[in-house]
């Protein structure tokens, strides 16, 4: 009896700090659309004062995804880093072992890792409190079975690149770092989810502080194993693998030990194991839209490693596609903001605010992004020895880099609207968009252009960029064009089927 008060009490507690949170989001979402629907006032003092309430909400969503984010991509690219001084090869073997084959991995278990984004919740709202543990097991285990054909590709990835067309030399290098990549490819299928199943409580800030400690961790082994211990690319490979298992055994402490997961996680659960093939599909539905973005810049190292001089090609495609990923965290950042934003206010049946968040997003990402286009202009001549000493690649990159200044441009649009497209339930549209722009017309235009017409990595990249032109504008004419009072109806509509379809999920 006195378990059963003292359960009470807690779920009693737990449902009024939550509840005590959704009233205040619930009361700037209200008074945003308040001031918004006041015609009565000034448009200038209505848009001061919109623009202010909509930027506090947006740094709450954005800023600590943002942060854990570029903190995990510096830990690959340090290792990138202190590889290219090694050499030119080594630089080129590190970039075709991240973005030709650690990619695809990333890629696949990020996208199915989201699933527990959405059921997680879809439980903590329903207070549910139980099954956000259950979910996170069941995401773990379906990852873990995913990683392990996944294993295949990593050990077999020489003969594969060399089956690309990739010279022999940079194969062969890039497979030694590979092999040491193996345990990464697990501490991925760990990692999302219980990233996810933090997220999902709005527990943020420990994954920062983690990411940070780890990076700490990496440099200083990295730079051990590198130039004292002399381990190679091997080396370097297991050192970023065991750097990504801190992070996973380091959240997943602070999951069991932490009073804000009592509740969220009761220990290991063997009904985890029921229900998988249901989260299989909905975990393969949620890989495909994001897949298909972050496969298509891995095709551009891949086709450019098919190019006559392939190694400078590739160093130089390195640093830009190092510098682009960064500044790409930022607007993962604001993508899953617009994503959460736009969809918590079409379901609060409030069309002007989200139509407003639209707007307020979107152009904070866009300033953002002109901002670090501008950098590189500036200093295109010597961005480059960060990576690497050569002079060769140095003048490579910067013929490259008002390629690399228009697609960071058009990253701080693209992926928010693709974020704006989530949250409105626009996943399936945005998969044919991305089908038919990035692999029917800008891969193919990319490699007319790169070998038919000898522009090489710039022809190559032009044609994909083109692919990535044609997606941006299609989803900016779809948002334009978007009923917003049309959008609160399907959204209200959407969530009435899921309740119909999908709530025994939650009790299984």
């Amino acid at each position: 009896m006195e378990h059963e008060n003292f359960s009470g009490i807690m779920n009693s507690d737990t449902s009024k700090m939550s509840n005590k949170l959704s009233f205040r989001e619930e009361s700037a979402s209200s008074e945003l659309e308040q001031i918004l629907a006041d015609t009565e006032a000034p448009y200038f003092k209505r848009l001061r004062s919109a623009s202010w309430v909509e930027l506090k909400l947006l740094y709450q969503l954005a800023a600590p995804a943002v942060i854990v984010y570029l903190l995990n991509n510096v830990i690959s690219m340090s290792t990138q880093i202190f590889c290219g001084h090694l050499g030119n090869l080594e630089l080129a073997a590190v970039s075709l072992g991240n973005n030709g084959i650690q990619v695809f991995a990333y890629g696949l278990m990020l996208g199915m890792g989201s699933a527990v984004e959405t059921l997680c919740g879809q439980a903590y709202g329903a207070h549910k409190y139980e099954m956000l543990g259950v979910y996170l097991q069941r995401s773990a285990i379906l990852l873990m079975a995913t990683a392990v054909p996944l294993m295949a590709i990593y050990i077999f990835s020489k003969p594969l690149l060399m089956l690309l067309g990739e010279p022999v030399s940079i194969a062969s290098a890039a497979a030694v770092f590979v092999y040491g990549l193996i345990p990464q490819i697990f501490a991925y299928a760990a990692n999302f989810p219980i990233q996810k199943f933090l997220q999902a409580q709005s527990i943020v800030t420990p994954s920062a502080y983690i990411s940070f400690g780890a990076l700490v961790v990496h440099v200083s082994l990295s730079w051990l194993a590198i130039f004292k211990w002399n381990w190679g690319l091997m080396g370097a490979g297991l050192v970023l693998s065991f750097s990504w298992w801190i992070i996973v055994v380091a959240q997943f402490v602070y999951i069991v030990t932490s009073k804000r997961c009592r509740l969220t996680w009761t220990g290991f659960s063997l009904q985890a194991f029921s229900g998988l093939w249901s989260f299989f599909k909905l975990s393969a539905a949620s890989a495909v839209m994001l897949c298909l973005e972050t496969w298509y810049f891995q095709i551009l190292v891949l086709i450019t490693g098919l190019l006559k001089n392939a190694e400078v090609a590739l160093d130089a495609l390195s640093v830009c596609m190092t510098l682009s990923g960064w500044v790409f965290m930022i607007s993962v950042g604001f993508n899953a903001a617009a994503s959460v934003r736009v969809s918590n206010e079409l379901g609060a049946g409030h069309p002007k605010s989200a139509s407003f968040s639209v707007l307020v997003v979107t152009s904070c990402s866009f300033i953002i992004s002109v901002m670090a286009a501008i950098v590189v202009m500036i200093f295109r001549d010597s961005i480059s020895y960060i990576f690497t000493e050569g002079e060769v690649v140095a003048e490579a990159v910067s013929e490259l880099s008002p390629f690399l200044a228009a697609t960071l441009v058009l990253n701080g649009i693209q992926p928010v609207l693709s974020g704006v497209a989530v949250g409105c339930g626009w996943q399936a549209f945005v998969a044919y968009v991305n089908v038919g722009c990035y692999y029917l017309v800008g891969v193919p235009l990319g490699v007319l252009l790169g070998f038919k017409s000898d522009l090489g990595a710039k022809g190559i990249w032009s044609g994909m960029l083109g692919g990535t032109i044609l997606q941006t504008i299609i989803l900016l004419w779809v948002t334009l064009r978007a009923d917003w009072e049309k959008e609160v109806q399907n959204a209200q509509s959407r969530l009435s089927t899921w309740d119909e379809k999908r709530q025994p999920l939650l009790l299984e």
